[in-house]
Formats: C-alpha cells, structure tokens, sequence
C-alpha cells in the first residue's frame, strides 16, 4: 500500500514537472526573440531612437525598434509612397506577407504568386487602427478574419499609396509580434511570430 502511494506521488511530481505556466511560455517566448534577434544579428534601438531619427530604421545596420506600448519590433524597409491613411479614412489595403512562429518554423505566406494578395479593410480614428480581412490566404486559414494588433503597429509610419513611377516603393515592414499583438494562435499558445509585409492601397485616391 505504501508502495503504491510513493509510486502516485512520485507520478504526480513527474506530471507537475512536465506542466507548463503561463509564466513558462512567456519565457520561452521572451527567450525564442532574444535568440531570433541574436541569431539575425539585428540591433534593437529604442523607441526614442527611432523618433528622433525621423520614424526611419536604418536597414544596412540592420535596426529594429522596440516599441514600447505594444512589445512589437519593427523594421522599416521602406516608408512606401504616396500618402498614409489620413484621420477617418476607411480603405482596402492590399497586403502581401510572410509570417514564421519563432518557437516551430510554420509558416504561412502569399508572396510568392502575384496573383495571391490578401485584402484589409481599415479604418483610423485619431492614432487607432482596426481592420478586417475580406479575402486572401489570412481570412481563409484559422486565423479568422481579423486583423492583429501587431500588424497594425506599422501604419503610424507608413504611406500606402500606389507606385506610379520607378522611383516609387511600396511600404515594406518587417515584424516581430509577441503573442499579446498576435492572432488567435499565437494568443492562445503564447507564440512569437516574425512578419516581412508590404502594403499599399488597393485603388488610387
């Protein structure tokens, strides 16, 4: 009888071991950024950096800014052209991505066929985004059909009209979104996610 105690007890040990805390996977999270930044070799400047450099990220030293309010890391690889959505406005945007979880390597991703594009409806009042997916690879997967916090984190900073010249870029971040700005998956399962995005308007002003 006492032997079969010890064995329950020592069962239960192995289980509570072998349980993961919120506070667990937050910290493997923290620690699969660090590693990704680390193994990238992407300096990471400040908030305040970033402002006083004029909102830019300086890609050949391979910046990314911290952004304080929200967690996201942020590289901007290009501004964009045209203008960015102004106070009130409500526009599709198009938006191509790539999206890594830093913790497993899946990925997702509609960059490759230009024919795939996902289209977001977005709305901004004062300093607020919120949007929708209405169609693409996003709003087909598990996801759902709205748009992560994280991935709206850019839109302070960038223009998003249509190339009309040569000269003209579309906007082109690059994202690393912890779980607390991510979709349903990454919320749920505490997953870091790495993001490359462009985006620019679906039709012209």
């Amino acid at each position: 009888m006492i032997a079969l105690l010890v064995a329950c007890c020592l069962g239960s040990l192995t289980a509570c071991n072998d349980y993961e805390t919120y506070g667990d996977k937050k910290e493997k999270e923290r620690k699969a950024i660090r590693q990704f930044l680390a193994d990238s070799s992407f300096v990471v400047i400040s908030e305040s950096q970033f402002h006083a450099n004029g909102d830019v990220t300086d890609v050949a030293k391979r910046e990314f800014v911290y952004m304080d309010n929200s967690g996201v890391y942020m590289q901007i690889v290009n501004k964009g052209c045209g203008t960015p959505l102004q106070d009130g406005e409500n526009s599709d945007l198009l938006m191509r991505f790539l999206e890594i979880c830093l913790l497993d390597s899946v990925s997702l991703y509609n960059d490759v066929n230009p024919y795939d594009v996902d289209v977001m409806n977005v709305k901004r009042q004062g300093n607020t985004f919120t949007a929708a997916f209405t169609s693409g690879a996003w709003a087909s997967s598990s996801y759902g059909t709205s748009v992560p916090q994280g991935l709206l984190v850019p839109l302070s900073y960038l223009n998003v009209g249509r190339p009309r010249s040569a000269d003209d870029h579309i906007a082109k971040v690059r994202l690393i979104v912890p779980h607390t700005q991510g979709h349903s998956v990454a919320s749920s399962y505490v997953y870091p996610y790495y993001y490359e995005i462009s985006l620019q308007r679906k039709t012209d002003l």
